[in-house]
């Protein structure tokens, strides 16, 4: 943890760790829907959606970090 980065690299990295933690989120989003469903999902309903839920908050974070007011519009919108 001791290397040093320029802020291209630290950008690169956040975006990096904003578009997994996007992967994640409409992943157990699928899941979350599965589950109440009644189709064969791997995790409990609850714990589907607050997993959906954590991703979709660090995913927000980044977005943030990435883009200030980034979420303000798409609040609006949903």
């Amino acid at each position: 943890m001791a290397d040093v980065v320029d802020a291209d690299e630290l950008l690169r990295r956040i975006r990096r760790a904003r578009d997994w933690a996007a992967q994640e989120e409409q992943h157990w989003r699928g899941e979350s829907d599965r589950a109440q469903t009644g189709e064969a999902a791997r995790q409990p309903p609850l714990e589907a959606a607050m997993l959906h839920s954590a991703y979709e908050a660090v995913r927000k974070v980044l977005d943030e970090v990435v883009d200030p007011g980034a979420n303000r519009t798409a609040d609006k919108d949903s």
